[in-house]
């Protein structure tokens, strides 16, 4: 039985969308405004098929089930999943979503890849189903990670959520239910905070962009690939674990190491910045460096899978 997604907005990650789609078999229904949208799609469907094929395709998996459409009735009508990806500003993504809420069945899912809103605001001018708007956030690229982090709003009830997770599990997600909905949800918290003390360490002199992704490279994502965080510092305390790591050095967390606000990007930080990442692309162009990443991340992923085979939803243990 095939399966319809439906994407809304065609950047980045609305292509990401869809090129997963394809890899898992899916027909895909497009709707963008911008006249080139279809031809800048299909360039990126095609440089990404690669590292899909590479992943491992799904039966009956071709760019050709891909279909752009010039209305948003045209592009829900048969969708099993709807993805909105329309750009990041909150009166946009609510006249949106009221308007997909308007047009498609009321059983069927409308996820919003936003980074930051939370899915009351999300759903706050939907009058037909306000229920099934929910965030379902990825990350780029989303052809190859698997998370989606899966928050519902006031509106939204465990029956949506779990057929959420059942619809993103069919595209090989790994579905990672909010129990709270709050601003940026939780990856992207996390990532912020390391952002912050990265841009303050290269704005206070201390370190370049290529020393600190080198530290990250190098030193605390690998272990990230495999452990995360708490994981990581329980084996710190040695064979009393975690309970002996915060003893030891939960005082530490009070010393005034880090902070908290970013610093003001002013044009001397925004110039040490730019710099630092043209230095380190060393003249290679944002495709080859997207095709370096994909094969990296191939690799990688078989790694994850090796080492946590258990997890279907992320409900296994490590």
């Amino acid at each position: 039985m095939s399966h319809q997604l439906s994407v809304i907005g065609t950047g980045v990650i609305g292509n990401g969308w869809i090129a997963r789609a394809l890899g898992r078999g899916w027909d895909v229904v497009a709707f963008d405004p911008d006249p080139e949208a279809p031809a800048r799609t299909r360039a990126f469907v095609d440089n990404a098929w690669a590292s899909l094929e590479r992943l491992g395709l799904a039966e009956g998996a071709s760019p050709e089930r891909l279909t752009f459409v010039d209305s948003l009735e045209a592009a829900v009508a048969g969708a099993d999943l709807i993805q909105e990806n329309v750009p990041e500003r909150l009166p946009l993504k609510q006249e949106i979503l009221a308007a997909l809420d308007a047009v498609a069945a009321p059983e069927v899912v409308i996820g919003s890849s936003t980074s930051g809103f939370k899915p009351s605001d999300l759903q706050q001018d939907c009058t037909q189903a306000p229920g099934r708007v929910i965030v379902a956030h990825p990350f780029n690229p989303v052809y190859l990670l698997p998370l989606v982090e899966l928050v519902g709003g006031d509106a939204t009830r465990a029956e949506h959520t779990e057929h959420a997770q059942a619809l993103y599990q069919g595209l090989a997600m790994r579905p990672l239910v909010v129990k709270r909905e709050i601003e940026g949800h939780i990856a992207d918290r996390l990532m912020e905070a390391l952002w912050r003390e990265a841009l303050h360490l290269v704005n206070d002199g201390v370190a370049t962009t290529e020393e600190i992704d080198a530290a990250v490279v190098y030193g605390c994502g690998l272990r990230w690939s495999l452990m995360g965080t708490f994981l990581t510092f329980h084996l710190a305390g040695g064979e009393q674990g975690m309970r002996h790591m915060l003893e030891q050095f939960g005082p530490a967390l009070k010393l005034p190491w880090t902070k908290l606000e970013a610093p003001e990007l002013t044009d001397e930080l925004i110039d040490k910045v730019v710099e630092g990442c043209e230095y380190q692309a060393a003249g290679r162009s944002v495709a080859e460096l997207d095709r370096r990443r994909d094969d990296f991340l191939v690799e990688l992923l078989g790694l994850v899978q090796k080492y946590w085979p258990e997890a279907e939803g992320l409900e296994g243990r490590i």
